[in-house]
Parts: structure tokens; C-alpha cells; sequence
């Protein structure tokens, strides 16, 4: 299996750099201003490293994007949640380890406190495990209660390729963190971004998401045969690309936007769950080709805080730039029917076409 999937991976990624070739990312560009802006920041892993990237340039090309695995994204979002703290954002990481988060939140404190002008101590830790819609609806009570703002809401969190298992929900432990946890978040978090518009939402998806089959009326259970783990990811990713453009829809007219974004493939993840004796072998190509978190933060730092991105609400960005994303992912009708199916799973519901916000009474 763990062959399979690896070849499944390598494939995915050489169909990539045939297809988007080998474009330079945009330079970098200033600092903005967040202070008084409040955000959050998912993420399913966070483990403070002896020292925290940097996110000071862009992706150094497509290339250096075409070889993430499709796992964890905790150095992205730690690499993200740096970063808005140092443009003078107030930050909550939100994350299922305790511990981990608030080593992760103490670091980024220290470092951001440094940087003059803009930098702030505001960054604090509050705890979310996305395998579970009870504790989403936790976290959400207890940040409506605790947060009177909510400008930036970034859906970083993401279980690995090789993930599997059912949450106690269940469903299928790829598609519940990637997807269904995600969008219960964002929907019982709507009615603060909308009082606090203009606010965005951006969805970590991947490239990934060009595998992706979907089929509404079995969401949520792991795909048949040898290669599920891996179709189950795809699945999500699609699923994510497909909420920003639904959702996108949906608040049209308001101030809040969103985006769905392709960080890149970063090193970090790949060789983490590839086996040992084949890691050396991988150094060349991860020194030469992948990402490092820093950099694979930054399309999702691009599309919270550039200006008039607003008239591309709901569409797929990669290396910072607007992309076209796989055919499917533009299928109106398959957006549609999976905001529909996810509500009904999730326990939402609302009027018909309408962003369907959470009641109270759904946050108990």
C-alpha cells in the first residue's frame, strides 16, 4: 500500500509539471498593515520548530510546487500565522494538541513582538480537533464568546495522503478534517465575518484536488479499492476547491470573500511519512524542487491580505497567481450538491440558497 501510494503521488506530481511548466512567482511584495484585524488559523499538527521560518519571499517557481506530498500542513500554518502576526494581526492558532500549540504560540509570540511597528504579542492558542463536529462546535462557542472580531478565517488544517480510519462522527478521517470539519467552522463562524466585513476566507486545498471524484450521496465514506487513502484525499481537496466557489455564491453581495488556494508541494511532509531508507534519495530533489513552509505560505497569505482580490471570490489560487483548477472543480451544479449534502451531515441547514449561517441553538 505504502508503494501505491507513493507511486500515485509521483505520478500526480508529473502530470503537474508537464502541464503548469516552469513559471516564476511574482516578487515579493510589502508588508501589509493588519492591526486591529483579527484571524484564525487551522491547523491539524502544530509543532514548533527550533526556529521559526520566515516568510520573506514567494515560491522561487512552479517547479518548487510540484512535488508536495499531500499531507499536514502545520509548518504552512505556523509559517502563516508568523505572518499575519508580524503585519500586527491578533492571531488564534487552533489546533488538536494542546501542548504543541501553545509552544507554537509562545515562539510566534516572540519572534512577531520583535518586529517593529507592526509586530504584536497577540497570539494565542485555543483548541480544535476538526475530527470531531463536537469539538468544532466547542471552539466556535467558546471564540464567539471570547473574540468580539473575526476579519481573516484560514482553513489551513489537513490530515496526510496516508491517512485513514472513521472519526467518531463516522466518517472517513481524511474527509472529515479536510472538509467537514472545515466547513461546520466556517459556517457557525459566518454571521462574526459578516459583522466584521469586509473579512476572507481562504481554504487550503491542492493540486490534489484534480483526482477528486465525488459522489454526494456517499460523502463522508472511504472510496473502494487499493489506492482509498489516497483517492479519500484527493476527494477532500476537490471538496475544498468546490466550498470557496459554492460559498463564493452565496455571499455574494456581501463583504466577506474567499479563495481556495494550492500552497505547493513543501518538503516538510513528504519525507516525514516516506520509508527511512528512502529518504536519502529524496534530499536532492527536496533541495533542488520542494518548498519550504515559509514559501509554501505564501498564496494564503497573498489572497488574506492583497488588495482587490474581492471580484475573485470563490476562485483557485497557485504560486500566488489565479489558476484555472481541474474541470470538475468548476462544475456549478457538483458545488451545489455538495454544500447541500455537507449541511445535511454536518447538521446544518437553511434557506435555500441562502449562506445558511448557524443558529445558536446549533452551537450547543
Amino acid at each position: 500500500m505504502g508503494w501505491a501510494l507513493l507511486g500515485a503521488g509521483l505520478l500526480l506530481a508529473l502530470y503537474t509539471l508537464l502541464r503548469h511548466g516552469l513559471r516564476r512567482a511574482p516578487p515579493p511584495r510589502s508588508r501589509p498593515a493588519l492591526r486591529g484585524r483579527t484571524a484564525i488559523v487551522t491547523g491539524e499538527r502544530w509543532a514548533p520548530p527550533r526556529r521559526l521560518p520566515v516568510p520573506a519571499r514567494p515560491p522561487r517557481s512552479p517547479l518548487r510546487a510540484l512535488l508536495r506530498s499531500a499531507g499536514g500542513s502545520g509548518g504552512i500554518g505556523a509559517a502563516t500565522a508568523l505572518e499575519l502576526a508580524r503585519c500586527g494581526a491578533r492571531v488564534v492558532l487552533a489546533a488538536r494538541s494542546a501542548p504543541r500549540g501553545e509552544a507554537t504560540a509562545r515562539r510566534i509570540r516572540t519572534v512577531s513582538a520583535a518586529v517593529p511597528e507592526t509586530g504584536n504579542a497577540e497570539v494565542l492558542f485555543m483548541q480544535l480537533d476538526l475530527a470531531s463536529l463536537r469539538s468544532v462546535r466547542a471552539f466556535a462557542k467558546a471564540f464567539l464568546r471570547q473574540e468580539p472580531h473575526l476579519h481573516l478565517l484560514i482553513n489551513n488544517a489537513g490530515e496526510r495522503v496516508s491517512a485513514g480510519g472513521t472519526t467518531e462522527d463516522g466518517f472517513s478521517l481524511p474527509f472529515q478534517v479536510n472538509h467537514l470539519g472545515h466547513f461546520l467552522l466556517t459556517q457557525l463562524l459566518l454571521e462574526r465575518l459578516q459583522s466584521c466585513a469586509p473579512s476572507r476566507v481562504v481554504i487550503v486545498a491542492s493540486r490534489a484536488h484534480c483526482a477528486g471524484r465525488l459522489h454526494p450521496d456517499t460523502l463522508g465514506r472511504p472510496p473502494p479499492g487499493p489506492l482509498s487513502t489516497f483517492q479519500d484525499y484527493c476527494d477532500s481537496k476537490l471538496a475544498n476547491v468546490l466550498h470557496a466557489r459554492e460559498l463564493a455564491t452565496r455571499l455574494q453581495g456581501t463583504q466577506v470573500t474567499c479563495y481556495a488556494v494550492h500552497p505547493g508541494f513543501v518538503n516538510t511532509e513528504l519525507f516525514r511519512h516516506a520509508p527511512l531508507w528512502l529518504k536519502p534519495l529524496f534530499l536532492p530533489l527536496a533541495w533542488l524542487f520542494f518548498l519550504d513552509a515559509a514559501e509554501g505560505a505564501q498564496t494564503s497569505l497573498h489572497c488574506a491580505t492583497h488588495e482587490g482580490l474581492e471580484r475573485f471570490s470563490g476562485r483557485y489560487f497557485a504560486d500566488c497567481r489565479l489558476q484555472e483548477p481541474w474541470p470538475p472543480a468548476r462544475d456549478d451544479r457538483l458545488a451545489r450538491a455538495l454544500w447541500e449534502a455537507s449541511e445535511r451531515l454536518v447538521g446544518l441547514g437553511g434557506p435555500e440558497g441562502s449562506p445558511s449561517p448557524a443558529p445558536a441553538a446549533v452551537l450547543q
